[in-house]
């Protein structure tokens, strides 16, 4: 087998730069849905029902994006059409979501319908450019260097994630309009999404004409991919069979990481009114609602910032541990994050809240996938990737199916006590990773 180049840290950092971006327009999404979908007129209640679109979505495109950028050779590379086409339809839909009420001049429900539609719209995007990404750094990082190249990825991620979560917040701080009459949506809003599809896409066109990936013949020289490799095909339902032991252990990991994590996406906003703001239950509209949506974008900056910092890190303390004992020990801090933000009645102390969430979020955006990346056969990278996938979306999809009703039935539609069910999970999380077997255990 060829040897496969090691990659200098700018052609890494290009390699994942339109992570930047991506994230920018996620985190503006993850921050401000709830707030859209509210001004637009959902209840309490069905939020998560609405928000089920985003991992629908995942669900439906992942593993046929990453299926097909296996095999799509083109002479831009085989993962960056679906980058670049993914990036521009994120645009798109970024821009018409928060116009939903311009759009639909009458308003009301249509205006809601809207919404929701651009949300799945501009998610199914996301996932478009997600997934080839993942396969990306696997395809062009040496195993020795996929700690880094994951690491790197998660703190670019991290690093738009603070921008776009923060970006309402600043533009209110100079003077753009951050309040709105029922049924609209704040200027603040609207110009963060204008901003961040605009950086997305040129965050993406960075990384598509600075990566040069591998041409098919080198390629597979340096993963050993034979013909008889080529010719083999196996079915969907054959690869579902098959999965690796490793992915199967992971599962349970990502089902405790994710659940809690749509159930912070969608619900932080309610939570941190009613709780530091002591707004009235089903309030969406008010100056101090509207401040603490605001104040959530805040907060998502801040543990994006956090995540970022632990992403540098990261990688010296996998050195010096293992990538178990790291990412555990992620789970830990962000479980005990979550569960802070009832005891604390101080909003600036929420700041404190979100240092051990991101942790928590910097080890999931990289950990499963170095983890992963050591198991999986090199010419259906993309393919398994996406059907790792599976076990970032449906946790979502259970999530929004049941959210709604443990708000309802258990916490009396106080959604606070939502964030201390996530951070129980998380705990949970962490002692689940002890029972994944990696390729780390056999060297021991």
């Amino acid at each position: 087998m060829k040897k496969q180049p090691r990659l200098n840290f700018w052609q890494i950092w290009n390699l994942s730069f339109g992570f930047l971006g991506v994230q920018f327009g996620f985190a503006l999404q993850n921050a401000n849905a709830s707030r859209i979908l509210s001004n637009l007129g959902a209840d309490l209640h069905s939020l998560s029902l609405f928000w089920l679109v985003a991992p629908v979505m995942g669900l439906l495109i992942q593993p046929v994006v990453g299926a097909a950028s296996d095999t799509t050779w083109t002479r831009i590379g085989r993962r960056s059409p679906y980058i670049l086409g993914g990036a521009i339809f994120s645009m798109i839909a970024m821009f018409f979501m928060p116009n939903a009420p311009n759009v639909i001049s009458a308003g009301g429900v249509g205006a809601l319908i809207f919404g929701a539609v651009m949300l799945a719209v501009m998610d199914g995007s996301f996932n478009v450019t997600f997934q080839p990404f993942r396969a990306l750094v696997a395809d062009m990082t040496p195993e020795d260097q996929r700690n880094v190249g994951y690491s790197v990825q998660s703190f670019l991620i991290n690093v738009g994630a603070v921008i776009g979560s923060a970006l309402p917040f600043i533009l209110t701080a100079f003077g753009v309009q951050n309040d709105a009459p029922a049924g609209e949506v704040a200027d603040s809003v609207i110009w963060s999404f204008y901003l961040g599809g605009s950086i997305l896409l040129l965050s993406v066109l960075v990384t598509v004409f600075k990566t040069k990936e591998y041409a098919p013949e080198e390629f597979e020289a340096y993963n050993n991919i034979t013909a008889e490799d080529k010719e083999k095909k196996e079915s969907f339902f054959t690869l579902l069979k098959n999965l690796p032991t490793t992915m199967k252990q992971l599962a349970l990991v990502q089902l405790l990481s994710w659940f809690p994590l749509f159930l912070m996406w969608v619900y932080a906003t309610p939570a941190f009114a009613q709780h530091y703001w002591n707004t009235p239950i089903g309030d969406a509209s008010s100056p101090a609602y509207n401040e603490a949506a605001n104040w959530v974008g805040i907060c998502f900056a801040a543990y994006s910032l956090f995540a970022a910092l632990f992403s540098i890190v990261m990688p010296w303390f996998i050195r010096k541990t293992s990538r178990k004992t790291v990412y555990s020990f992620a789970l830990v801090a962000g479980g005990i994050g979550y569960i802070s933000t009832y005891f604390f009645h101080d909003q600036y102390m929420l700041l404190v809240s979100m240092i051990g969430i991101g942790f928590a979020w910097a080890a999931i955006l990289a950990m499963p996938y170095a983890i992963l990346s050591g198991v999986l056969p090199a010419k259906s990278m993309g393919v398994y990737m996406g059907l790792f996938n599976l076990t970032v979306v449906i946790p979502q999809i259970i999530s929004g199916v049941f959210g709604g009703s443990i708000l309802k039935i258990f916490f009396h539609e106080q959604a606070i006590y939502i964030l201390v069910l996530a951070g129980v999970l998380m705990l949970l999380g962490s002692v689940s990773v002890f029972f994944i077997k990696t390729k780390e255990d056999s060297k021991l």
